[in-house]
């Protein structure tokens, strides 16, 4: 069943592992020899730089489980925050 960029995009990414919420797709990476979409790239925690930055999450097309009406459900084992006990 085909699915167009702007339905992807309003469904929230949620990690399966520990049941974190990611957040929405604001990117695809495409791989233009095949036109196939390699990996989903999700907003991530904001982290406190020079620039105030927002991190971003490149989440491999493999790691995706299920694609459902109001979910993506990926499998990505959870961050650890350097220093973090």
């Amino acid at each position: 069943m085909p699915v167009r960029i702007s339905d992807l995009r309003i469904r929230e990414v949620v990690n399966v592992i520990d049941g974190k919420r990611l957040g929405f797709i604001i990117d695809l990476e495409v791989e233009l020899e095949t036109g196939r979409i390699t990996a989903i790239v999700v907003p991530g925690s904001r982290w406190l730089g020079i620039f105030g930055r927002e991190a971003e999450w490149v989440i491999p097309w493999t790691r995706i489980r299920k694609i459902g009406t109001d979910v993506i459900l990926v499998e990505m084992a959870p961050y650890t925050h350097p220093g973090a006990d």
